[in-house]
């Protein structure tokens, strides 16, 4: 028997154990790119001290994540934006309860080529002018938006329709969570979009701050102006906790099957993902949520209580603590 065969002979038994380990649980997870990035962080520091429980996280969007979510499919869904109306309907039908958990704050960071060097700052209403569905085709230019600037392509770059992120970045700049341009590169990995950036001098694209702080060597980030009286506004920690990054500021959440949520080692897991989502959302480049939030926001799953405290309601300037308190 040639060296390479006994050892195979000798491994066979360990590579078996490896590919076909047994698990005490497993927890399916989904949806939002944004959110993702903690998730998984949580899931990691989560297997080191849980290593019997198989732990997989997706990105298929938030929409792509409710969707899957909302067939039974997965245990927990990641969203950057809460359940929609259309969403609810679905649940209901289906039969599907969920615990929502908001997990932190983001900012939607907008971003430019570093070689721009005529972008210092801009207001919410030069972002409407760029994105709105009305601006389709005919803004097509950094001279257009405001005339100081020079007769350059204005290439854009955003989420994807199934994506939270577009449909928060569109209700916060354009009213409406389905109102966009469509001439823009559109994508639900937001790593497609800091690369397009940041090879194009002409572009500008939109997404989750710590895609951002991952990526800054090769981005400049542009601070924004709620009006054109007042200051111009970087993301972070302070600017988004505090509100004065208005109003691209959001919260974050993840989403429980209500029927998961029953067992114990989900349980073990939403309550060690609340415990260290303030630390953790540091680490990759988010917004912890006050403490109070996430005291309440367990006390609201370990009662089992369901639905969404945004039914009927906007994230755009919401206070979650206020929220929260009310479902009390």
């Amino acid at each position: 028997m040639s060296r390479y065969y006994f050892l195979r002979y000798l491994l066979y038994p360990l590579m078996l154990c490896s590919c076909f380990k047994e698990y005490k649980g497993k927890i399916n997870i989904d949806g939002s790119s944004s959110v993702y990035p903690l998730t998984e962080a949580v899931a990691e520091e989560f297997r080191k001290q849980n290593g019997e429980i198989r732990i997989t996280v997706g990105i298929s969007g938030t929409g792509g994540g409710f969707k899957k979510f909302l067939r039974g499919e997965t245990d927990i869904t990641n969203a950057s934006r809460p359940i929609s109306p259309e969403e609810l309907k679905v649940s209901r039908i289906n039969g599907i309860e969920f615990i929502e958990i908001p997990v932190c704050y983001d900012g939607l960071a907008i971003v430019v080529n570093p070689k721009n060097t005529f972008v210092h700052y801009l207001t919410v209403a030069e972002l409407k002018k760029m994105w709105s569905p009305q601006s389709q085709g005919k803004i097509i230019s950094w001279k257009q938006v405001r005339d100081s600037w020079p007769d350059m392509p204005l290439n854009l770059y955003g989420a994807g329709t199934s994506s939270g992120t577009y449909d928060y970045f569109n209700e916060a700049i354009n009213g409406k969570p389905k109102a966009s341009r469509g001439d823009y590169t559109a994508s639900e990995d937001d790593n497609v979009l800091v690369q397009g950036v940041s090879s194009d001098i002409g572009g500008l694209a939109y997404f989750g701050l710590a895609y951002y702080i991952e990526n800054k060597s090769k981005l400049k980030l542009v601070p924004v102006k709620y009006s054109k009286e007042s200051e111009a506004v970087f993301p972070n920690d302070s600017t988004v906790q505090h509100g004065k990054y208005q109003p691209l500021s959001r919260p974050e959440f993840i989403y429980v099957n209500i029927n998961s949520a029953k067992k114990t080692y989900v349980q073990e897991f939403v309550k060690f993902y609340l415990e260290h989502a303030a630390s953790l959302a540091q680490e990759v480049g988010y917004v912890p949520l006050p403490k109070a939030v996430y005291r309440l926001s367990y006390l609201r799953f370990k009662k089992g209580s369901t639905g969404s405290v945004f039914e009927n309601k906007s994230t755009v300037g919401a206070n979650l603590l206020q929220l929260l308190s009310t479902q009390e």
